[in-house]
């Protein structure tokens, strides 16, 4: 476990392709949020959730930090998480989403060995980067008024800007990168549980 890595899940989203309150959907019993929370306690003990509104979560046993105002989509909860890791002390911050909840055990290791702790990396898998996996330096908030400025607000966008490493994994048999977004991705993760 890390003592120099903060790990901020990201549960800002609307989640509207399945109805809204997607941390909050049950899979094997268990809520989204609490899946992505107990991955978080694996890397760090020092966890933030970002969110747009405390309700998007609670009841939660953690930290909330609200996602940076004005700022829409996963990069305000980046910002928010950035803010969170330099607060904290800790050189570097883990990004995850709360709907991944199959996320590879080596997620921290392989992307901070991909940049040897000192960059930003992103996961892939399958031909897919998936940037709200991420391992940033904590510095890079120093960056991000410049990227605001610019009128761009991809995750993606920002890494390419701080020249950031792609770590990839196997999508098969299974991926582990697999994200749920619709009733159908819930059907598909209950099943993968089951079976």
């Amino acid at each position: 476990m890390s003592t120099d890595v903060a790990v901020v899940i990201l549960a800002g989203g609307e989640g509207a392709r399945i109805g809204g309150e997607k941390p909050l959907r049950s899979l094997g019993g268990q809520r989204l949020i609490d899946r992505a929370l107990e991955q978080a306690r694996r890397w760090s003990k020092t966890i933030a959730i970002a969110v747009r509104e405390d309700s998007q979560v609670e009841p939660v046993d953690a930290i909330l930090i609200g996602d940076e105002p004005g700022v829409e989509g996963p990069l305000g909860g980046l910002i928010a998480g950035l803010k969170f890791a330099r607060t904290a002390g800790c050189r570097s911050l883990l990004t995850i989403p709360s709907d991944m909840p199959f996320l590879p055990t080596d997620l921290l290791e392989q992307l901070r060995r991909s940049v040897g702790g000192e960059g930003s990396a992103l996961a892939s898998s399958g031909d897919h980067v998936h940037p709200v996996c991420g391992f940033w330096p904590s510095r890079s908030l120093d960056q991000i008024p410049d990227y605001v400025a610019s009128g761009r607000r991809s995750l993606k966008g920002f890494a390419q800007m701080l020249g950031c490493v792609e770590v990839e994994w196997s999508a098969k048999p299974t991926d582990p990168f697999f994200n749920i977004n619709s009733v159908e991705d819930l059907a598909e993760a209950e099943w993968r549980i089951a079976g």
